[in-house]
């Protein structure tokens, strides 16, 4: 009758006066009349039988309790409810209990735990840039897109601490996982194994003549080719459906990258306040040294831990892409997968696939109809570079010297038409000459988009250590799994003499 009404009336009374910019009801004292529910508070506790009833402690436990529990469903409204803790202490002198729970900023983005749980969706409908390591959305129903940069990512693990990042990982591993049963089935195809096949042993008779260069007639005829075993609804061919799975699979491993970078972004924020990361203070010695209690014994020692943890943490981050090559490598490369040795092959026919798309979506971008359009997909030179690196055909591909290939043929083409330019100059037929300009232009597009994806892939290869083969990386191993066994018999060794 009294204390549930009175709790009510102060919530209703808090949350009215904080959002009065919404223009809710008439709340004018002169119309409404006014309920002044202080006089409650200043009630000394009251004793009835065997029990006692404090009005202000009762209200102050249930909007503590009620502020709290709201916070935790919605992260984002914490500052709302500061302030209505503001206000009731003001207003009713109540003393309230700060919630402690972790803040979500203004610029929060999309938070990491629903990228995790939905990053099947996340791959497919946002394209990766590398440069910038941002994640911008393919198409959405608003006004603008929605971006993912590692400011985002770290103010998630802030609200949710770094445990995250370890689960994050597992939920890629398992996604990845799926993905590559796909791939494995498309390189068994038996259309797909035979095509490769054959070009792999064209290549090897003509490779003397063409200077070990692969040609680029014959990747675009692949191309060509794979559209005539059928197409999607939505005007697909097997190549295109293949370069988006291999896109989806370098976007979840650009994703593991902005989940490092944020996890380091965030730690390095939280120990700025540490004046000297070399040299950090022991502090629970010098509570024992001073004496103090056993509780701040305690609280020192737990100081130490996160301050280690924190340094840790900043310093380095934890090698993700090695564990995610390292957990898939030996199956790629054992001998159940022989038909994924041929994949080296399918990646030139891949790139021209991969650059006609960019063109169209760039050139999506001027229209008015902007479906499909993007600027950026750097999420397929991770992908490629990844599972060449799974499959240790670097130098495979490397052979194929593709890329000076595609310079070499765009270059001839452009000072054909050069020259033809000249020609007819002097003939003066001007529609010719536009056509020629159109077709230059044309060219040069195609050659500044394959040279882009060139510097990408380049640049996704470091991150996989393309410098290194299988059989150097186990022997660099071996050799520091032998520097450790020394080190160790050495420091054996000098303990027992000691004795």
């Amino acid at each position: 009758h009294l204390l549930d009404k009175l709790c009510k009336e102060i919530e209703k009374d808090l949350r009215l006066s904080v959002h009065t910019h919404l223009k809710l009801d008439d709340r004018n004292p002169f119309k409404v009349g006014i309920k002044d529910l202080a006089h409650f508070f200043s009630v000394k506790p009251i004793r009835f039988f065997n029990r006692f009833i404090h009005i202000k402690a009762y209200v102050t436990h249930y909007l503590d309790k009620t502020f709290y529990n709201l916070t935790t469903v919605a992260l984002h409204d914490w500052a709302t409810y500061s302030e209505m803790r503001n206000l009731a202490t003001q207003r009713y002198g109540l003393t309230m209990t700060e919630a402690h729970l972790p803040s979500q900023t203004l610029e929060q983005g999309l938070d990491v735990l629903e990228i995790m749980r939905n990053i099947h969706v996340f791959v497919s409908r946002y394209l990766y840039n590398l440069n910038n390591q941002i994640f911008v959305e393919k198409a959405s129903n608003n006004k603008h897109l929605n971006t993912i940069n590692i400011r985002h990512i770290a103010n998630s693990i802030r609200t949710h601490g770094t445990g995250i990042m370890n689960t994050t990982v597992n939920f890629t591993y398992q996604f990845l996982r799926k993905k590559f049963y796909i791939f494995s089935q498309f390189m068994y195809d038996e259309h797909i194994k035979s095509r490769l096949i054959k070009d792999i042993r064209f290549f090897r008779e003509i490779k003397d003549q063409s200077d070990h260069k692969y040609p680029f007639e014959r990747a675009e005829k692949f191309n060509r080719g794979i559209r005539k075993l059928g197409l999607t609804p939505d005007g697909q061919s097997y190549l295109d459906q293949f370069r988006q799975l291999i896109s989806q699979i370098g976007n979840a491993m650009g994703y593991v990258r902005m989940i490092r970078s944020g996890g380091i972004h965030c730690c390095s924020s939280a120990i700025r306040f540490v004046p000297d990361l070399e040299d950090i203070v022991n502090f629970e010695e010098l509570v024992k040294e001073e004496g103090l209690s056993e509780e701040t014994q305690r609280s020192a020692s737990v100081l130490d831990s996160v301050l280690s943890d924190l340094t840790s943490n900043s310093a380095e981050g934890t090698e993700y892409f090695k564990m995610l090559v390292a957990v898939f490598a030996p199956e790629f490369r054992s001998a159940k997968n022989m038909h994924l040795r041929n994949f080296y092959m399918i990646v030139p026919p891949l790139t021209v696939n991969f650059v006609e798309h960019s063109i169209s979506c760039k050139e999506k971008l001027n229209k008015k109809n902007k479906t499909g359009a993007a600027f950026t997909d750097d999420g397929f030179a991770m992908g490629v570079a990844y599972i060449l690196k799974l499959l240790d055909q670097y130098l495979e591909f490397d052979s194929l010297h593709w890329f000076q290939a595609v310079r070499e043929k765009y270059r001839k083409e452009l000072s054909a038409v050069a020259k033809e330019q000249t020609v007819q100059s002097a003939g003066q037929d001007e529609k010719l000459l536009q056509t020629m300009n159109l077709t230059q232009k044309r060219l040069d597009v195609y050659l500044q988009e394959f040279e882009l994806l060139y510097f990408s892939l380049s640049s996704a290869r470091i991150f996989f250590r393309a410098d290194q083969t299988a059989a150097e990386e186990t022997q660099e191993k071996k050799e520091e799994a032998g520097t450790a066994g020394t080190s160790s018999e050495g420091s054996m060794s000098a303990e027992s003499s000691s004795k």
